[in-house]
């Protein structure tokens, strides 16, 4: 692994070049091996990380748990309610105690100017969890879940996005895919499309790497996808007009049985990032039946059920990418 990344924080795609963007993920394959044949080597021994998670989290709190503590290192959690983070002290001040114990800071919130902030302010790596505008470390894993399962040069993978394109998972797919030269749809409502900013950068990283980038509202932008991607429509706490405007703007979007004959590519495979709104046994689930009667959301359950869905490859691999963002801005 090239010492570029050392010292580095890991905040959004476009931070990074084309090469650098590939030599994480070539390093994901290696400490994943490495971990399959019981072959790791612990690089991170005596190392203190501090986790804020001022959001909650299923996967991502795990995922760097588990990496770290497999790679020798030690983790302080943190919430809202266990430290002083934005109520009695600043993003800039946290950062300036916290970087002088640790030697890392990971982040998820609402805001990409906190974690923002905190990088400017921090003397260790800053990682950045998840912002309502950017989910790097999702990202990251999903481009290595698609290299992983189709077997293909990059160049070669072509994935659409569905659904709500405006925020974190479908930016960050966006540019994710435009920096490693792949084809990249996202196929949305016209007002449901990523922030013209974000396109505009996908497009100039895309004129320098090959990749495609398609944005439209037809669902036949799908048409030779090997992978879909979806993202959750609503979230509890949203009002129910919200609900209500969304939904009937997404219908058309679910990704069901049909979308994926629409592609015309028999493996075609399903990822999501998590949680799936895909039948009923959630809060969000039941509370989207008993208002508008659908039993299923984003996905029907017959797809998420079914062989083409691989999210929980997907969700395994959320923990060897993050490692391999440990490693590399650590050591």
């Amino acid at each position: 692994m090239a010492k570029s990344l050392t010292g580095r924080h890991f905040l959004k795609e476009q931070d990074f070049t084309p090469g650098e963007w590939r030599d994480l993920l070539d390093l994901t394959g290696e400490l994943k091996g490495a971990r399959k044949a019981g072959a790791e080597r612990q690089l991170l021994g005596g190392m203190n990380l501090a986790l804020i998670f001022e959001k909650t989290s299923t996967r991502t709190r795990s995922a760097f748990e588990v990496a770290a503590h497999q790679q020798g290192a030690h983790v302080t959690q943190m919430d809202g309610n266990s430290s002083q983070l934005g109520h009695k002290e600043s993003p800039a001040d946290t950062a300036r105690v916290l970087s002088r114990l640790f030697d890392g800071i990971e982040y998820r919130g609402a805001h990409q100017s906190t974690v923002e902030t905190i990088a400017r302010h921090s003397g260790v790596p800053v990682w950045n969890g998840l912002t309502d505008e950017w989910h790097p470390t999702q990202s990251l894993c999903d481009m290595f879940t698609m290299r992983e399962a189709s077997g293909l040069d990059d160049h070669d993978i072509a994935y659409a996005y569905v659904g709500d394109a405006r925020f974190n998972v479908g930016c960050s797919l966006l540019i994710g895919g435009a920096l490693l030269g792949m084809d990249v749809r996202i196929v949305a409502p016209e007002k449901l499309l990523p922030p013209a900013e974000v396109v505009a950068t996908a497009r100039r990283i895309a004129a320098g790497t090959g990749a495609r980038i398609t944005l439209t509202e037809d669902l036949d932008g799908v048409k030779g996808c090997q992978f879909l991607h979806t993202d959750i429509w609503v979230s509890m706490g949203e009002p129910e007009s919200v609900w209500t405007e969304r939904i009937l703007l997404l219908r058309d979007y679910q990704v069901n049985a049909a979308l994926l004959d629409r592609t015309g590519v028999s493996e075609v495979k399903f990822m999501h990032c998590l949680p799936a709104y895909h039948n009923r046994d959630t809060e969000v689930g039941e509370a989207v039946h008993s208002r508008f009667g659908l039993p299923e959301l984003e996905v029907t359950d017959e797809v998420f059920e079914s062989p083409a869905s691989i999210v929980f490859d997907q969700a395994e691999n959320r923990m060897h990418s993050i490692k391999a963002i440990l490693v590399a801005t650590l050591t």
